[in-house]
């Protein structure tokens, strides 16, 4: 590999500005006479533990151990090697690199590859003045601006046009001392199967121009302006230079204002991305008609760390947001989807629409896995209990990628509201537990159970380790709606008995001290007769936890009311199966009981479902 002298390393270490350097991927501020300190770029951290030192040009990040100077800053920020991050710096901060002395070999092929670049830069400027200058590229620039697309928009990209004729850049390119081989090698030309004669490869097509991150043009991607031409879009197929699943388009242009922002916007096409360049969304990049690749996510990874897929909603459309989820997944990625319109693209939004119209839906833009839930619920069948149970079914694989978060809380939120059940039988009947209580023999058939007051209206005793979960959610939702309705609920709680309500002893000393103490302070230490949270850290943790969710419940006397008498029902069931395996005579006091717990329940939990407006 081609060395470069000590010199210019140094020379190119003495230009950086390496705090402007840094501030352009994490935020900074002043932490000492000589430091500057922000968020780790390198792992998801909420407290600052990452620093630099502007003078001596070095980083350090005392959560994850990321460390280094210039170089190796650019390398892991860029995905680069060594040289590729001394080129880039160089580039950026011109400075004049010298070569030492290489191998003849390798002093060759870099040649061959300046050459190439070369010969695929002058092709690009004689296709961007065709567009502008040629009588045969009006219906081009008709077409481009029947797009929306401006001339300033269009130069920036370097988009140009292709002449019809056969041999305008095989003769041009010969002309500036380019070889047949070198024109095979950039994909410019390829030779007739009939005679094996070289020819154009791209003709009477707008062309553009397929650049990497530094923005050296690799290849082309073209469409094709005849309505006879086919196909409708040619590619320059990989070669040397280019290889089609490495790169994105615009990515050069987008890369500074995606960093800044934090974001970065994934559209499908050419013209959509020129689009939204032009409508103020600098930080939008471009697929360029190929699925999406690990390298491409990579590349979506440097510029930041929330990815906006402004793509079709269509199958096609539904297969790239799959594969990034999976692939974004991988990175630590956020993927948002951008809402739009049924058939539309950005470029067609913005033209009908105009610029507010794409703002607005990117301001709109959900977290995908929210957007997946929304359509099972809005292509659904809500209106049957088998119905239900076929969204469910859906549901339960996009769930099973969630783990315990507050979205996951959010979504199981959505769709108990949608699917009128109540919020903890939702996340069971979304969880794989969910899954195999629907497969078992006689059992409840997902959602349909709902209508018949769900899990706690059955007898069958608690003894698996599935059903003691249940029931300590229940308890903790129980606990929950005291904290957020603290009259009613300390009312409520006041007539439990905390040994007999209560699965555990964690939840049976959250239960006293609720009772002990205020619900308006849960966290309270002024508890008479309490130990301090300090010294039972498993408790202030479950309080917190409580409150957490506390205050996301509405404050409802009446679904406090539901989950009490779950919480009665529970208690009796357990009442008669000790009964029953003691053999201690009749159960018939505890049966009626029961049956009186039961109707208070139903009458419960029809109130709740009219409050909803969903009660059938």
């Amino acid at each position: 590999m081609a060395l470069y002298t000590s010199e210019s390393k140094d020379r190119v270490r003495e230009a950086v500005d390496f705090l402007e350097l840094v501030q352009a991927r994490t935020e900074l501020r002043r932490a000492g006479p000589a430091r500057y300190e922000g968020l780790c770029p390198f792992h998801d951290e909420r407290t600052p533990s990452f620093g630099i030192d502007p003078a001596q040009k070095v980083y350090y990040c005392f959560g994850c151990q990321a460390s280094g100077d210039v170089f190796t800053f650019v390398q892991e920020t860029e995905g680069v090697d060594f040289k590729g991050a001394l080129e880039l710096l160089a580039e950026r901060y011109g400075v004049e690199l010298q070569r030492e002395a290489e191998d003849p070999g390798e002093a060759e092929r870099r040649r061959h590859t300046e050459r190439l670049r070369e010969l695929l830069n002058r092709t690009t400027t004689y296709y961007e003045r065709y567009l502008w200058e040629s009588e045969e590229a009006q219906r081009a620039r008709e077409y481009l601006k029947e797009r929306g697309l401006g001339e300033a928009i269009l130069k920036e990209f370097r988009v140009g046009f292709a002449p019809s004729a056969w041999d305008r850049v095989l003769l041009a390119s010969r002309r500036g001392g380019f070889s047949e081989q070198e024109l095979y090698a950039t994909g410019l030309a390829q030779r007739s199967k009939e005679n094996g004669r070289p020819y154009d490869r791209f003709r009477s097509r707008i062309m553009f121009p397929l650049a990497d991150i530094r923005g050296r043009v690799l290849g082309f991607g073209a469409r094709a302006m005849r309505e006879d031409q086919r196909p409708k879009y040619l590619n320059t197929s990989d070669n040397d230079l280019y290889h089609k699943g490495l790169h994105l388009y615009g990515a050069d242009l987008a890369r500074p204002h995606a960093t800044r922002a934090g974001q970065v916007i994934l559209c499908e096409g050419y013209t959509d991305t020129i689009a939204l360049h032009q409508a103020g969304m600098r930080n939008a990049v471009g697929l360029m008609g190929t699925a999406l690749t690990g390298d491409q996510v990579g590349e979506l990874a440097r510029m930041a760390q929330t990815v906006l897929l402004a793509l079709d909603a269509d199958s096609a459309g539904q297969e790239a947001m799959l594969r990034a989820s999976s692939l974004a997944a991988k990175r630590n990625l956020e993927l948002r989807v951008v809402p739009l319109p049924a058939g539309a693209d950005p470029a067609d939004l913005i033209q009908r629409d105009g610029r507010g119209a794409i703002e607005a839906a990117v301001e709109k833009s959900v977290p995908f896995v929210r957007f997946r839930v929304e359509r099972v619920l809005a292509a659904g069948d809500d209106s049957s209990p088998e119905g239900r149970d076929r969204m469910i079914e859906q549901l339960r694989p996009i769930f099973a990628t969630l783990p315990p978060s507050a979205m996951r809380m959010e979504l199981t939120r959505i769709v108990s509201g949608r699917l009128a059940l109540p919020e903890r039988m939702a996340e069971t009947l979304l969880s794989s537990e969910g899954a195999n209580q629907a497969r078992r023999p006689g059992g409840t058939g997902g959602a349909r159970g709902a209508q018949g007051g769900g899990p706690s209206a059955s007898a069958a005793p608690a003894q698996r380790g599935g059903e003691m979960t249940r029931r300590e959610d229940t308890e903790r939702a129980f606990l929950a709606l005291c904290i957020a309705s603290p009259e009613e609920g300390a009312r409520a709680l006041a007539g439990l008995d905390v040994d007999e309500h209560f699965s555990s002893g964690l939840l049976r000393r959250a239960a006293s001290r609720l009772l002990e103490g205020d619900l308006r302070e849960p966290m309270s230490e002024a508890v008479p007769g309490s130990v301090p949270l300090e010294s039972d850290p498993q408790l202030k943790g479950l309080l917190a936890e409580l409150v957490v969710e506390a205050g996301r419940e509405r404050a409802d006397p009446v679904m406090l009311e539901v989950q009490r008498l779950q919480l009665e029902l529970a208690r009796v069931d357990r009442q008669i199966q000790r009964a029953r395996n003691q053999e201690s005579g009749d159960i018939s006091d505890l049966a009626h009981h029961r049956a009186e717990v039961k109707r208070e329940f139903d009458r419960a939990y029809g109130r709740v479902l009219e409050k909803t407006g969903e009660r059938t």
